[in-house]
């Protein structure tokens, strides 16, 4: 029997009866399937601002934000005006435009330690295509993961996989052959020594380090104090690149991403969510000697017809000129500070051991009595009770990731009142565990 909770879903149950006959699994991405926390997903009808409405009429506070993207909050006016007239001028070409230009300027400005970048169509083809440049200019092959670390679904990634891919087995997909997954080494996020022994014992066959700086695919993992300094100062010393995954932790965690929150210099950097305001978009970068390498200037090729194509590049510029205004970013610090400090404060009310992290927008609550700060620890945590925790909150209206493994967003549109109304409800579905 399908979960119905308190509100009414009939339309969504029935909805996701037909898509499960015309779709696998009835969605079109696997953690949309609520399978982490039981019961049959919402099909959303419209979102506005911080909150979404389901096809029943059911109205929730989104802490999900389209997994990240929607900074601004839903619809913002202005994005979605821009939206609009550049519509009407045609949705792509294939061709160059100025918008390219003019998101590329914003984007190097704003991380630095791109000299030149590529815009892609998402997460996915952004780090796959870095991982390409980083293996040619480096003429190794290997590569280095962090366990709960998601980058995408390459083949060469799916090696302890964070988000929907968190299994066991390497590699973590069937159909992906076991020799892509032997060219990469997969390690404990947070453990120095480890990092330190395998890179310099293997350096000469290790292309790249690929990383998450702040895992959003296992919750809300924070880098120990030093590990991401003694990374860099280790693939510096034995050529081998370092890349940043920032397509979740880019403008989320501070304007700069991570690299600027924690002071390290990446030598590449992928991007996506914020940058397309909404739409798909990914991007890779990284320094003048690397990036010189990709296709037409260098022999490394990667191609995609949509690339940069008008529509996200339009939403993309907007969303950034938003955030650049003043004050945005202390008005998202006060509000997500705000969060923090009503959701702890209800679990220690409400008598629960839970643990609360977070990096600028971005957090996580877990539902355990340890310190996380891995994908063992994260992986220790009652799964159960979050999706009842999860199913009870979505009672009282309020919309969180359906996994206990997915961070949660903030948004510019979140108010004072949202944020006391998910404290609320928040404590009464804790005491109600």
């Amino acid at each position: 029997m399908l979960y119905c909770g308190m509100r009414k879903n009939t339309i969504s149950n029935e909805l996701f009866t037909r898509a499960q006959e015309l779709i696998p699994g009835g969605v079109n991405s696997p953690v949309r399937a609520f399978k982490a926390v039981g019961g049959s997903p919402l099909f959303i009808a419209m979102a506005n601002g911080a909150n979404i409405y389901d096809v029943d009429g059911n109205k929730y506070i989104d802490y999900v934000l389209s997994w990240g993207p929607m900074i601004l909050g839903h619809a913002h006016p202005i994005v979605v005006e821009a939206i609009k007239r550049a519509v009407e001028h045609g949705t792509s070409f294939g061709a160059p435009t100025p918008l390219e230009v003019e998101l590329a300027t914003l984007v190097l400005k704003l991380y630095p330690s791109m000299d030149k970048v590529r815009f892609v169509n998402s997460g996915t083809e952004a780090t796959m295509s870095a991982i390409r440049a980083a293996r040619a200019f480096t003429k190794k092959d290997k590569i280095i993961k962090f366990e709960g670390c998601y980058h995408g679904h390459a083949d060469g990634l799916l090696s302890k996989a964070g988000s929907g891919a968190t299994t066991l087995s390497i590699p973590t997909s069937p159909g992906v052959p076991q020799s892509f997954a032997a060219a990469t080494i997969t390690l404990p996020f947070n453990d120095v020594d480890v990092i330190e022994t395998v890179i310099t014992q293997q350096h000469k066959e290790i292309a790249c380090v690929i990383l998450e700086p702040v895992i959003g695919n296992i919750g809300c993992v924070l880098p120990k104090d030093g590990f991401l300094e003694r990374l860099r100062e280790l693939t510096a010393k034995y050529d081998v690149v370092l890349i940043f995954d920032e397509v979740m932790t880019g403008f989320r965690v501070a304007l700069g991403g991570a690299q600027e929150l924690y002071g390290i210099t990446p030598d590449m950097t992928c991007l996506g969510k914020v940058i397309g305001g909404g739409l798909p978009v990914g991007a890779y970068g990284g320094k003048r000697e690397i990036m010189s390498l990709i296709a037409p200037e260098g022999p490394v090729y990667q191609a995609g017809t949509l690339s940069g194509n008008p529509i996200a590049m339009t939403a993309g510029i907007e969303t950034i000129k938003i955030l650049l205004q003043e004050g945005v970013y202390d008005r998202l610090e006060q509000t997500a500070q705000a969060l923090q400090e009503g959701l702890i404060d209800a679990s220690r009310k409400a008598g629960a051991s839970t643990r609360f992290y977070r990096a600028g927008t971005m957090f996580c609550q877990y539902f355990c009595d340890r310190e996380v700060f891995d994908y063992s620890t994260a992986l220790s945590c009652d799964t159960e009770r979050f999706g009842r925790f999860f199913r009870l909150m979505l009672d009282e209206g309020v919309y969180l990731a359906p996994s206990q493994f997915e961070a949660g967003f903030i948004s510019l549109a979140h108010t004072e009142r949202d944020i006391e109304d998910t404290v609320k409800a928040a404590y009464k579905s804790i005491k109600s565990l």
